[in-house]
């Protein structure tokens, strides 16, 4: 699957949505928080609002071009939407839904007929009963079903987990999986969960107040954001001024705040920085001293917090600069750890990542 968007002008509210994209992936991540312009750009492609400026080619076919005064209908685009609403008719009961979403000649293609799709999705036991009887999880699934079966080129995912607490997210992801790996359907999935994110996604586009910041593979703008910007909205506990003070064989002296860290040299030339780490590359011990390692920083900490969130424990520490760690509870528990009490925290080189101020 091609998508390419160009010269995509929308003016909001509060900013003008700009886009410049092309996509090959299978499914892409449209990441940022609530309000950065994400669902108005799923909007346009799926033919639902219409742009000051725009041009939309899927594959080879183009669906929207201003310049020449193209517009194809949302009906006639193959692209199936799961919008947050979810859209379903509650008058209905799930098989009149499903049945409204059958494209007429999918019986002929073995992956969308209804048969089909009913058992990936493993509704079979909700077919007879009315939508508004159905638990949250199952009007997901059901609203999966009625854009698969509509046999769409191209599939538009609206935040589809946002109202679900985690154990149904934890259910449902898994039917995503499968529609990604078994129906073969590229997918543009809009989230502003990195689990999410990371769990379904080949590549990222990090949105906020309608431009893009940066996109690539998920692990790289992950691990590798661009900027401050971009490395809190992918969750970097921590992110510090510093300032590189030596460069030597491919690492870095950096001093940040009362502490001095080493780092790998950063991909662009810079002297202020901001050090950016994530709380699970954070070790805790309670005496290492003496201990010996590859690990290149080790840093005398003061507990300031513990707060405990779902599995974990965020470890809220002052080492000279503030730094948060990640540990589970049973860690916690081992380690006894108090607030106001000392710990040592380890940090590889590789994990921090620098970005110029």
């Amino acid at each position: 699957m091609s998508l390419l968007l160009k010269h995509i002008s929308l003016p909001l509210a509060h900013f003008t949505l700009e886009v410049d994209l092309e996509t090959h992936n299978r499914v892409t991540a449209i990441f940022g928080p609530s309000g950065a312009g994400k669902t108005s750009l799923l909007d346009l492609i799926a033919g639902l609002r219409q742009a000051q400026t725009a041009f939309i080619q899927l594959d080879d076919r183009v669906l929207t071009d201003t310049a020449n005064r193209r517009f194809v209908p949302p009906h006639q685009r193959d692209i199936g939407y799961v919008p947050q609403d979810l859209a379903l008719f509650p008058h209905l009961s799930v098989r009149q839904n499903l049945l409204y979403g059958c494209k007429a000649g999918t019986a002929t293609n073995p992956l969308f007929t209804f048969d089909r799709v009913v058992e990936v999705l493993e509704i079979q036991a909700l077919i007879a009963r009315a939508v508004t009887a159905l638990s949250g999880g199952e009007k997901q699934r059901v609203a999966l079903a009625r854009a698969l079966l509509a046999s769409p080129r191209l599939l538009l995912l609206d935040e589809p987990l946002a109202s679900l607490d985690a154990p149904l997210k934890a259910k449902i992801i898994p039917y995503l999986a499968r529609i990604r790996d078994e129906f073969h359907i590229p997918m543009l999935y809009v989230t502003h969960d990195r689990l999410e994110a990371l769990a379904l996604a080949d590549n990222i586009v990090v949105m906020v107040n309608g431009k893009v910041l940066q996109t690539g593979p998920v692990l790289d703008v992950f691990n590798r954001p661009a900027d401050a910007g971009v490395a809190k909205l992918v969750g970097m506990e921590t992110i510090h001024p510093g300032q590189i003070t030596e460069v030597k064989e491919g690492l870095v002296t950096v001093k940040i705040g009362h502490a001095t860290l080493t780092a790998l040299a950063p991909a662009v030339a810079a002297h202020e920085v901001f050090a950016c780490i994530r709380g699970e590359d954070v070790i805790l011990q309670q005496d290492a001293a003496h201990a010996t390692s590859s690990v290149r920083n080790r840093l005398l900490a003061r507990i300031v917090a513990l707060r405990a969130e779902g599995a974990l424990v965020r470890v809220e520490l002052d080492a000279g600069f503030p730094l948060h760690a990640y540990i589970t509870r049973p860690a916690c528990a081992e380690l006894a750890l108090r607030e106001g009490e000392n710990i040592t925290a380890l940090i590889k080189a590789p994990a921090i990542h620098l970005v110029p101020r």
